[in-house]
């Protein structure tokens, strides 16, 4: 099992402390946020990703992908009325394309509730639409960069557009590209699932949807910290022999950021270790 670290959860440290923490307690790769590299990731550029990728590779690890990919600059919106605004929020996600494939990192992905929730006296239905037709934009710039786009759903507290693996399939469907899939989030699925989690993974790895793989707590913790049971999910992932990325992304740091990351670290693989 190759596990990341979302390097969110390390912060205020410095990219090289977050490596060399990281890799101490064993993890694989980093899973990047572009916003704890600058607060502006509209500068990020070829240059940057290769200090990034540099630094990384230095400490043994990789960089598995990117995630929470618009949280700054602040306002922007795939949704809006504002065409100026999408054309900026799409630009944005196409250098970070081009960054992430620079990094050598081979997914990102597309959460980000809040730029693609409908805004006031917008419908869902619109929302989700103009979601559609920027991913449908996105896709070729992702094939020819080499990297994997994956649509991520969220839970229904987070956002109204896109809360469940079959939803995120169909628009990946409807869209068409080999480089745009879903992604399955452990805590996110915990909510907004009908069926047990496990059982949605091993649906949608088998028909090719599922890219990429995040593992945290219904309650937002890291894993082993709460209820959710982890083995069911971390054994379809053996029996399919993923090979993807599985990254450890709590939002809740019990007993803080580092304390969080290796306990979680040391449950999955204490638990992959006993899987038949």
């Amino acid at each position: 099992m190759k596990l990341s670290l979302c390097n969110e959860v390390l912060q205020p440290m410095p990219l090289a402390a977050q490596c060399e923490a990281a890799a101490r307690m064993g993890y694989d790769a980093l899973e990047i946020a572009p916003f704890t590299l600058t607060d502006d990731p509209t500068t990020l550029d070829a240059a940057t990703a290769r200090q990034v990728r540099d630094t990384v590779h230095a400490h043994g690890l990789q960089v598995s992908s990117l995630h929470w990919l618009l949280v700054k600059p602040e306002g922007l919106s795939l949704v809006s009325d504002d065409t100026a605004l999408r054309r900026r929020t799409i630009d944005l996600l196409r250098r970070l394309i081009d960054f992430a494939a620079a990094c050598d990192a081979r997914v990102l992905v597309h959460g980000s509730p809040k730029q693609r929730s409908p805004l006031p006296g917008q419908s869902q239905a619109d929302a989700t639409a103009r979601l559609e037709a920027a991913l449908a934009e996105l896709a070729p710039h992702a094939a020819a960069a080499g990297v994997v786009y994956c649509l991520e759903p969220l839970g229904p507290l987070e956002t109204n557009v896109i809360n469940t693996v079959a939803e995120a399939a169909a628009m990946v469907d409807r869209i068409g590209s080999p480089a745009l899939r879903t992604m399955l989030d452990v805590s996110a699925a915990s909510q907004s699932e009908r069926q047990p989690v496990h059982e949605v993974l091993r649906n949608f790895l088998a028909s090719g949807h599922i890219a990429h793989v995040q593992v945290n707590d219904r309650n937002r913790r890291g894993p082993g910290q709460g209820d959710t049971d982890q083995r069911p999910v971390l054994q379809v992932l053996k029996d399919m022999d993923y090979r993807g990325w599985v990254a450890v992304e709590p939002f809740d740091y019990v007993p803080d950021g580092p304390g969080c990351a290796e306990a979680s670290l040391q449950h999955i693989r204490e638990l992959w270790r006993t899987l038949t």
